[in-house]
Order: structure tokens, then C-alpha cells, then sequence
């Protein structure tokens, strides 16, 4: 198999709704068999399957493309939808549902932005199915294009952790392409989140809800991996994390939205919070919640599953103090070392995401406001511990 067909496998793989879109357009349309393909001049490729009718293909496998009529929507561009192929003038007598022993069926091309064709989102069943409503027919190309905008994104990220990875690229020139890349990521970001508000508008069946919220949370995830690239990039090029401080008596409301938004992604996890921020504080109040979510989200992710994790924030004696603590065994001297570099990962944690930027950036962060930051790991606990003692020094 050509190896830009295995990426293009590995990038639908990743996108976590596209499971939840296949299951949603089963439901529906009533097919049984739905799938997310890959079509090029002279191959058909599976790239996800829902398969209900032991139709026999699994992610990978091919079909001569010439005997599909993914072919023809390769060829004009344009989506075919089939509600009984017995009653359908145009292709009762086509050789492909002969062959493949369907009545109902429908493909809805795949193009990345630039307009190059990717493939199809497509569907079959050997039982007759009203496809061709307006209602059937605006939902499928819906989905079709938000797996294209998505599609794009993966990708462009994909390569952008692969320039990242080389060691042996040009430093200077990394960085600054990255930034330029993840600038012009947030054009197709905002194509999903837009698409996203669109479905969200529409009445559809609740499955399908559910997956317009799963995409846009993938949206804002991707979004946050974009700005921890930039992040990372002005720092290495000497910039530092910019910030800007003033006077704000609102960071303990900010740091209870960061606290309420991570409960919601970690359900199964108890969270104890003391917050005892009564007065004005001279700190950039949104840096100091990406440092708060940042030490949140590793001690969620790192942390003795089960047990709680607790987050303290205290004005004291002009200072300002914030410690996050895990349960779980102590962290090795050897890695204790490690954990502020940039891309370094600890021991791989099962579904856990991201670049490996998240310490480094909450690092980048404490010395912009000219504050400390320790990590004190024994058997049993883990303390993140950030301190900035002029915290509420006079403009």
C-alpha cells in the first residue's frame, strides 16, 4: 500500500468522532454498512468502517476501484444517492450493485480545501431505504464536510509535529515556519467550529448532537495545541510568553471556569478546591489560568486513577501562591529533571493527548511574571507549587 494512503488511514483513525458520525448516519439511514473511503485514480481504500452486515471489509482494505461507483463520484464530483436500486433508471442495470448485492446506497465526496478530491462518505444496504429526502441528503453532506475541514487540520498538525520531531532540521527556521503554520491553522479551525454552530441550529436526531459537540470539542482541543506551538515557538526564539499585568480581581472567577471545565472532561475524577483569592492582583489573569489548566490537566491525567487531586490558590502576605497535588508513587530524581523541557513525555499514559508542551509553557509562564515554580514528589504525593511574591506590588 502506498505510504500517503497509510497516512490518510492514520489521520481519519485519529478524529475521534468519526466513529460517533458513522454510528450517527446509520441511525439515519437505516444502511448497515457505512464507511469513510479513500478514493484515488486507480484504488478504493477503507479508511473507518460500521459494519452490521459482515460485509467483510475492515479498515485497509481495497476494492478494484473500477468496480465501484465511487469511481464516477471521483470523476464528476458529485454525491450519488440511491433509494432502490430495482426502481432507479440509471443504475437497475449497473454492474456494481450486481456485484456487490445492495438496493440502497450513497457517496458524498471528500475534498480538502485546496479542492482536491480525498475520497467519499458512503453507505449500502441490500434493503430498499429512503436516502434521497432533503432532510437525509443535507445531513450526509454536512458530515462530509466537516470530516474534510477535519481532515485538513489533522494532517497540517500531523506534519507539524513530524518538522517538530527532526532534530536534525534547522532550529530557527522550524520555529518560524511553525508559526506561520499554526497562524494559518486557525482558518480551518474556525471552518470546523463554524460548521459546528451550524449542525448545532439544525434539528437532528440526539446521536448526531452529540457528535456536533464531540467535533467542536475536538475544534477547541486542536485550538489549544495551536497556541501551545506558538507558545513554544516565541519562547525558543527569544520572545518569551508574552503576558501583560494589571490589577485584576477576577482570577479567582477565571480559575473556577478552568476547574468547572476540566470536572467536565474527567467525570470520573474528584477534585477539592480552596481558593482564597479576596483582593486585587497585579498578574495577567489569562496566563496564570493556562498555568492553573496546565498543572491541572497532569495531575488529571498522571495521577493515581481514582483518588482525588487538590488545587489551592492563597493571596499571603502580599504573595500569591498556587499548589495542585496528585495522589500516586513518587516520580523518579531522574525524571524530576525532565518534566519543564519542551516535547519530553513521561511514562505514556493510555488516551492521553497532546505535544508535551504543557509543563514547559506553565515554566515559560512563571518566569514571565518573575515567580517560582517547584515540584516536591514523595510515595504517595505529587505537588506542583508556583509562587510570585510581588503579586500585589502598586502598578
Amino acid at each position: 500500500m502506498p505510504k500517503d494512503i497509510t497516512v490518510d488511514i492514520a489521520v481519519i483513525q485519529s478524529m475521534a468522532a468519526v466513529p460517533t458520525i458513522l454510528e450517527t448516519v446509520a441511525a439515519l439511514t437505516g444502511l448497515r454498512f457505512v464507511c469513510v473511503a479513500r478514493v484515488t485514480a486507480d484504488s478504493w481504500t477503507t479508511c473507518a468502517v460500521l459494519d452490521r452486515l459482515d460485509f467483510g471489509l475492515g479498515v485497509g482494505d481495497q476494492l478494484d476501484v473500477a468496480t465501484t461507483i465511487c469511481e464516477e463520484v471521483r470523476d464528476t464530483g458529485n454525491a450519488v444517492v440511491i433509494d432502490h436500486v430495482a426502481n432507479d433508471e440509471r443504475y437497475r442495470d449497473h454492474h456494481t450493485p450486481r456485484m456487490y448485492g445492495f438496493q440502497s446506497y450513497f457517496s458524498i465526496p471528500l475534498f480538502r480545501p485546496d479542492g482536491e478530491y480525498f475520497g467519499t462518505l458512503c453507505g449500502l444496504d441490500p434493503v430498499a431505504n429512503e436516502l434521497s429526502t432533503p432532510k437525509v441528503t443535507q445531513t450526509l453532506t454536512l458530515f462530509a464536510q466537516l470530516i474534510s475541514a477535519q481532515l485538513e487540520c489533522d494532517r497540517e498538525l500531523a506534519e507539524t509535529r513530524s518538522a517538530l520531531s527532526d532534530a536534525q532540521a534547522n532550529g530557527e527556521l522550524r520555529e518560524q515556519f511553525i508559526a506561520v503554520l499554526g497562524h494559518d491553522l486557525r482558518t480551518p479551525l474556525s471552518s470546523i467550529v463554524t460548521g459546528a454552530d451550524v449542525l448545532g441550529m439544525l434539528q437532528l436526531p440526539p446521536q448526531a448532537g452529540k457528535v456536533v459537540e464531540r467535533i467542536r470539542r475536538s475544534a477547541m482541543r486542536i485550538a489549544g495545541l495551536v497556541d501551545d506551538v506558538v507558545d513554544f515557538t516565541r519562547g525558543r526564539m527569544g520572545g518569551g510568553i508574552a503576558i501583560e499585568l494589571k490589577q485584576e480581581s477576577g482570577l479567582k472567577a477565571a480559575f473556577e471556569q478552568v476547574i468547572a471545565e476540566l470536572r467536565g472532561d474527567h467525570p470520573d475524577s474528584e477534585i477539592f478546591v480552596d481558593l482564597a483569592l479576596d483582593g486585587p492582583l497585579l498578574v495577567d489573569a489569562g496566563r496564570m489560568a493556562q498555568l492553573l489548566s496546565n498543572l491541572l490537566k497532569n495531575a488529571l491525567v498522571h495521577g493515581e486513577p481514582g483518588r482525588p487531586v487538590r488545587v489551592r490558590a492563597a493571596q499571603q502576605g502580599g504573595a500569591l501562591e498556587i499548589i495542585v497535588v496528585n495522589e500516586g508513587p513518587a516520580i523518579p530524581q531522574e525524571t524530576l529533571s525532565q518534566l519543564f523541557k519542551p516535547f519530553w513525555r513521561g511514562k505514556p499514559v493510555y488516551g492521553e493527548k497532546g505535544l508535551g508542551l504543557g509543563l514547559f509553557i506553565v515554566s515559560e509562564i512563571a518566569q514571565s511574571h518573575h515567580g517560582e515554580l517547584d515540584v516536591i514528589s514523595s510515595d504517595g504525593t505529587t505537588s506542583f507549587i508556583f509562587k510570585m511574591k510581588d503579586a500585589v506590588r502598586a502598578v
